[in-house]
């Protein structure tokens, strides 16, 4: 597959394999940011509404630094409207895991999300970039 560089509306992007590293260290910034506010919330809610409410703060800022950073393109209403609905993968294998980890499993709950997120990393990707990229073919 070339790596060549890609075009959007707002001007170049950089190629995939940099898209692919940009958006694994977004995605550092992201989980360090859900677990932190996941810890916050555990402190005052049962562990789901904890994980529920944390998952979808950090999720506004991976929007925002992806689309700065990762994809270079300027962020939308639509994008922003549909980038929620792109994570409702993710937020399905995280929750799922978090769950199987904790009822199931009895892992505990302070690690659990750290563990069910491993999975949706691969398919979230794909998917944030078909919205932050909707016009680019594939090659």
């Amino acid at each position: 597959m070339p790596n060549a560089t890609l075009s959007t509306a707002t001007g170049p992007t950089r190629p995939i394999s940099g898209q692919i590293i940009t958006f694994a260290l977004v995605g550092v910034v992201n989980t360090a940011t859900y677990y932190g506010l996941y810890l916050l919330f555990l402190m005052y809610l049962p562990y789901l509404a904890a994980h529920i409410l944390a998952f979808f703060l950090s999720m506004i800022g991976s929007f925002f630094l992806n689309a700065k950073f990762t994809y270079r393109t300027r962020p939308t209403w639509r994008k922003f409207l549909l980038f929620p609905l792109t994570n409702a993968t993710n937020f399905v294998i995280t929750t799922v895991g978090v769950y199987v980890i904790v009822d199931m499993l009895h892992v505990g709950s302070k690690f659990a999300p750290l563990m069910a997120s491993a999975a949706a990393i691969p398919v979230t990707f794909v998917v944030s970039r078909w919205v932050m990229l909707p016009k680019v073919e594939a090659a």
